[in-house]
């Protein structure tokens, strides 16, 4: 079964984890965790990492590869990311993957994270999205427009498919 979204393509994810500065020892978020990708790669240098997805089988696919990972300081939540956020003290950084909510999401963010917030979008609109409401917010930083493409054989040569283009949105104090 695949998840709607997909999971964040190795490209993507390595320009965002950057763009976070996840440090050891930091508590980190991954709210829309999709497959838990993010979550699961961010557990190598994460002392605690949340991962939140509204959607049954995204938690159910994301703690298996987890479990596969061996990544065992990963706490999962289903349901929404609203009630996570209220429900945590504190976080060093944050990864928003999932758009639904995302004024509120990133206003709760703003008050729980003491580092940065990274947005991956795909939309023009939740990329509008992002960057008002993270202006309104003084937090914005920097807003990202990537496009990779990946090689692959074709007629006895090498030609590149392009990978969806992928908005990174950057925020913090």
């Amino acid at each position: 079964m695949r998840l709607k979204g997909g999971p964040t393509q190795d490209e993507i994810m390595a320009i965002s984890l950057y763009k976070l500065g996840l440090r050891h020892g930091d508590a980190f978020a991954d709210i829309g965790c999709g497959t838990g990708k993010v979550a699961v790669y961010a557990s190598r240098t994460a002392e605690m990492v949340y991962a939140v997805d509204r959607r049954k089988e995204a938690i159910e696919r994301a703690r298996q590869n987890a479990i596969e990972a061996g990544a065992s300081n990963v706490r999962f939540f289903e349901g929404d990311s609203l009630d996570f956020l209220w429900g945590i003290e504190r976080l060093d950084c944050a990864f928003v993957g999932g758009t639904k909510r995302l004024e509120e999401t990133l206003e709760a963010l703003s008050m729980k994270v003491s580092g940065n917030i990274v947005v991956n979008a795909v939309r023009v609109e939740a990329l509008n999205e992002a960057i008002l409401t993270m202006k309104r917010l003084g937090i914005f930083k920097e807003a990202l427009h990537v496009q990779v493409s990946r090689s692959y054989d074709i007629g006895g040569g090498t030609m590149f498919r392009p990978i969806d283009p992928v908005y990174i949105i950057v925020g913090g104090k």
